[in-house]
């Protein structure tokens, strides 16, 4: 495939390495390259088969709107913009698009949700739960967007969600943590990610997954179906 990285910082630049090694064509911008989204043009975008977006909060929404304007499948890496997932559908969906988003693209982590998911089942059991995370001080957004999707799947859909802890300290890769509580015992269930390459190799294993396909898809769902 021919993809498009948006975002050259630690993560996007692990991205474009990794979709290099697996026998991609890749290109990769920056802030500069692209300013508020202005260069996501159709023409421009006409060589591409994908773009994945490890950016920023606030200029992922500007991303996506003219990649799907532009009729081009699409990865989202960032997170802080779930908030928008509605629009996000909708524009996907307009377009013809196929558009894949995650929380986390680590296997681990989403194989971490399901753990959570067996666990939630505690907090009716009388346990009370909450979660710590903690990631490197650039990090934008607090909490992360896998403390969320760990606290809804916790949540159970009752709105009994639990209280999320975020730390910002040195380099840290990201580590999330569920406490589980009770008068008896405790439990306390670790995900510890070792470097940013299990993120990036899953992005471009979405990516490849995504080719040919038109739709709507969230990565905890497929990553199974990865190749």
């Amino acid at each position: 495939m021919n993809i498009l990285v948006l975002g050259r910082g630690k993560t996007g630049t692990l991205v474009a390495e990794v979709a290099e090694q697996r026998g991609h064509k890749v290109t990769a911008w920056g802030a500069a390259e692209n300013p508020a989204g202005a260069a996501l043009t159709q023409e421009r975008l006409a060589e591409f088969d994908v773009v994945i977006d490890f950016t920023t909060p606030t200029a992922v929404l500007e991303n996506i709107g003219a990649v799907a304007r532009a009729g081009k499948n699409m990865v989202v890496g960032t997170t802080g913009w779930q908030t928008e997932l509605e629009w996000a559908h909708h524009l996907a969906d307009s377009n013809g698009i196929g558009f894949l988003y995650g929380s986390n693209f680590s296997v681990g982590v989403n194989l971490f949700f399901e753990i959570a998911e067996t666990a939630a089942s505690a907090q009716r059991l009388g346990y009370t739960a909450a979660i710590t995370e903690r990631h490197h001080t650039q990090k934008k957004d607090a909490p992360s967007g896998t403390a969320v999707t760990i606290q809804k799947v916790l949540g159970g859909g009752d709105g009994n969600l639990p209280e999320i802890t975020s730390i910002r300290e040195g380099d840290t890769v990201g580590t999330h943590v569920i406490f589980l509580d009770s008068p008896y015992d405790s439990m306390m269930l670790v995900h510890d990610a070792k470097s940013r390459l299990g993120f990036a190799e899953g992005a471009v294993r979405g990516a490849e997954w995504l080719q040919g396909k038109r739709g709507f898809y969230e990565f905890k769902d497929i990553f199974r179906e990865l190749k």
